[in-house]
């Protein structure tokens, strides 16, 4: 069974709040600080992302002991297909742009927006979708722990028969 934890403020916002980023992250919040300091070093990221229209672009940014950060790049209408991420664990954020993530809870379909900042952690066998449903490209950045190995795809939530209607945007 999957669940949504959902964290209340975001306790990365306070830097001096903050450890000193580990030198090999194990934890939740050390992926979650190392997805936000790539983030806030956009000089760094930014020069390598690419736009393609006929799919999306990827690129393996870092690796580490037990984990692995890629970055992505989503034009209007590019999704990633409804997925899981086997045995890995993930931290989404938006680096740029918007995206839609959608997932199933009691049989119902949430939508959820995330724009430039937004963190979506995840548990093994969690399945979403994330769409690109925007008029401007995306950028996003995923860091996985262990690194990613298989990327299951599963039947669409949008076009499943006999499915409720999608919840409304968060």
């Amino acid at each position: 069974m999957n669940s949504d934890v959902q964290i209340a403020g975001d306790p990365l916002a306070l830097p001096h709040l903050m450890p000193p980023p580990a030198a090999h992250p194990s934890t939740v919040a050390e992926f979650a600080g190392l997805a936000r300091s790539i983030a806030a070093d956009r000089a760094a990221w930014s020069r390598l992302v690419r736009f393609d229209a006929g799919s999306r672009w990827y690129h393996r940014l870092r690796t580490g002991p037990g984990y692995e950060v890629w970055l992505l790049s989503w034009v209007p209408g590019q999704g990633s297909g409804l997925h899981d991420h086997g045995r890995s664990s993930g931290v989404l954020t938006v680096l740029h742009g918007t995206l839609t993530e959608l997932h199933e809870t009691s049989g119902t379909t949430v939508r959820r927006r995330l724009r430039a900042g937004d963190q979506r952690v995840f548990a093994p066998g969690y399945a979403h979708e994330v769409v690109n449903e925007s008029l401007e490209p995306a950028v996003s950045l995923h860091v996985y722990s262990p690194g990613l190995t298989e990327m299951p795809q599963h039947r669409p939530l949008r076009a499943a028969a006999g499915r409720p209607a999608a919840a409304p945007v968060r």
